[in-house]
């Protein structure tokens, strides 16, 4: 015998609908260390990319050369991901993290 289900819809029934949302979250804008590129073009990068000043792009170089990676720009995701995109193509080893907030 098989169960027989009689369940009739109409325009009331409702449907869950989800939706992707970045509300909560914070994103990281992450640079590498790697072994092609001078601290010099780093430094271009940050100040052109990230509108960072000449001494910030210095102390970020610093960071990323002897901790290995820096965090060098933090928001929505979607205000990095154009300068994650742009910092690539300038050959630099760029990443983005997010994390939810906590509240």
């Amino acid at each position: 015998m098989s169960p027989h289900f009689n369940h009739q819809f109409d325009e009331q029934d409702e449907q869950l609908v989800l939706e992707e949302t970045t509300e909560g979250t914070i994103a990281y804008l992450i640079i590498y260390n790697d072994d092609h590129n001078t601290f010099d073009w780093v430094i271009q990068c940050l100040m052109d990319v990230c509108n960072h000043t000449q001494e910030q792009s210095e102390q970020l170089s610093l960071f990323i050369h002897f901790k290995g990676k820096a965090t060098v720009k933090t928001g929505p995701f979607d205000l990095l991901k154009p300068m994650k995109d742009a910092l690539i193509e300038r050959g630099l080893s760029a990443v983005i993290e997010t994390e939810v907030e906590s509240r």
